[in-house]
């Protein structure tokens, strides 16, 4: 048997960045059409800052298989789309029943969660907060401060991601908007659309 290495990766915390990772993606703003709901504003900010990184992944990916772990460092930049938070894609695991946990490093953020049948969770994220999202939730990072949101996750290898289930309702139940008073609060999104009962049931009998 050939035995999968272990390994040591360092975090640079100040540009977030895990180093030793075996792979290292950006998502740019042009990457992101379609998800904030003022399209004039997402266009206005695009021409006014030009396609710039959102957010970047540096990631460890053992062989995929059962039992082992996907664990890496996600890096978003503050800004707001409208009054809109930046965010990330969010997903379901194609394997719906893997979860995932976060841990926060620097700066301030939510974890966004939508079960299903539609119910909503929030976590809040600040260095040293762990996070964990069960099995089944959709979810997607948020950051909501004035400096780079950093978090450490991990999920389990053969977990995957379905990033078209949030497209294919609309987007998530709820916004993340900028509130004076508040900071940020929780806003209907009046574009979602209920799942089904059948296709609720089929997310939770899926076998890939």
């Amino acid at each position: 048997m050939k035995w999968v290495e272990p390994i040591g990766c360092q975090v640079d915390l100040q540009n977030g960045l895990m180093q030793n990772s075996s792979g290292h993606y950006q998502k740019r703003l042009s990457d992101l059409a379609g998800l904030y709901a003022d399209e004039d504003a997402y266009k206005a900010l695009l021409s006014q800052i030009g396609n710039a990184v959102v957010y970047e992944v540096t990631e460890w990916r053992p062989p995929e298989r059962s039992g082992d772990m996907i664990f890496g460092l996600t890096r978003m930049n503050p800004g707001r789309v409208g009054k809109e938070f930046f965010l990330t894609r969010g997903h379901l695991h194609a394997i719906a029943d893997r979860p995932e946990v976060y841990y926060g490093q620097r700066g301030e953020g939510l974890m966004l969660m939508e079960s299903p049948d539609g119910e909503t969770r929030i976590i809040e994220i600040k260095p040293q907060t762990v996070c964990y999202v069960p099995p089944y939730w959709i979810h997607r990072s948020v950051n909501t401060g004035h400096d780079d949101l950093v978090m450490l996750f991990a999920y389990p290898s053969d977990a995957g991601q379905d990033y078209d289930i949030i497209s294919r309702s609309g987007g998530m139940r709820k916004r993340v908007m900028a509130d004076a008073q508040h900071g940020w609060a929780l806003v209907d999104n009046p574009a979602w659309q209920p799942r089904s009962t059948e296709q609720v049931m089929q997310i939770l009998t899926e076998v890939m």
